[in-house]
């Protein structure tokens, strides 16, 4: 009998599954755009991916036959892992919802296209009770794509009461 050889293995361990970013995030299919988060440090800084598919609802007419992530959705994947980090510890967060309120200083630096893994870093730069402001890079393979600086308010769902 051969000597056995234990070997190992690499683990690639994330913070957040998708059915955990969906039990912080309102959004759902098609506009859900976060698929893991990888890293967070409490309410500084939030690593996440979204990996892009041709199966992507807006590659149909983004554009037909050299189909390109929409720099719009680019920003939203962004706001989007920022908003796990916002909504992870805030208490009542089924009857709140966070709003885009500016979007500072977007730059698209490559297209983004079916295949690419787009890894989003998002870092807090201010914060008051129910605004703040985020600064972040989308990158695919380490090379920038997008980066930009949001700013979001944190309100009542509509039809809900009290703050």
């Amino acid at each position: 009998m051969a000597d056995s050889v234990t070997v190992p293995v690499t683990e690639k361990r994330f913070v957040y599954s998708i059915m955990d970013i969906m039990s912080f995030l309102p959004h759902r299919y098609p506009f859900l755009l976060v698929d893991r988060i990888l890293e967070i440090e409490g309410e500084k800084r939030i690593v996440g991916l979204k990996n892009v598919t041709i199966n992507e609802p807006f590659f149909q007419g983004h554009f037909p036959g050299a189909p390109v992530m929409p720099g719009v959705l680019i920003i939203e994947c962004m706001a989007q892992v920022a908003g796990v980090m916002i909504y992870r510890d805030m208490p009542d967060k089924a009857r709140k919802l966070i709003y885009f309120t500016g979007i500072e200083n977007a730059k698209f630096r490559r297209p983004v296209v079916p295949g690419d893994q787009l890894r989003i870093e998002m870092q807090l730069l201010s914060r008051r009770t129910n605004f703040g402001k985020m600064n972040g890079q989308a990158t695919v393979d380490g090379k920038l794509a997008a980066e930009a600086t949001v700013t979001f308010a944190i309100t009542k769902r509509p039809g809900q009461s009290g703050q």
